[in-house]
């Protein structure tokens, strides 16, 4: 089992830039796959980005292509979410979450993943 935790949320204008990272417990954290939801007022949890265990594999959501980048450092035992080019459409709360050890590729499904954090907002203003 494992738990998350986001931290690096915040208030950022149009076109800023925010850090997201999630640390995680558990001495296994280099065999889960890994992702970033976003789930914005009156809206349901969306897919942000994905990377697999080893890092070498990320997918995006259309809407954060070319802006956002998802990486993982399994020493420090820690998710990312490098967010570039900020619109007042990003904001939300961002959740981390983990899905089964071992689970080959990178999963964009939210019913794929099981451990979840609580979340950090993410509020970006025009």
């Amino acid at each position: 089992q494992v738990q998350l935790a986001e931290s690096g949320g915040g208030l950022v204008q149009a076109g800023g830039s925010l850090r997201l990272s999630c640390a995680a417990s558990g001495r296994t954290f280099h065999s889960y796959p890994l992702g970033w939801f976003r789930q914005a007022p009156g809206k349901e949890r969306e897919f942000v980005a994905g990377i697999n265990w080893d890092g070498l594999s990320t997918a995006y959501a259309d809407s954060v292509k070319g802006r956002f980048t998802i990486s993982r450092d399994n020493v420090k035992r820690t998710l990312y979410l490098q967010m570039n080019s900020l619109k007042p459409e990003d904001t939300a709360v961002y959740y981390c979450a983990a899905g089964p050890p071992f689970r080959i590729g990178v999963l964009q499904s939210l019913n794929e993943y099981l451990y979840w954090g609580q979340g950090t907002q993410v509020t970006v203003s025009s």
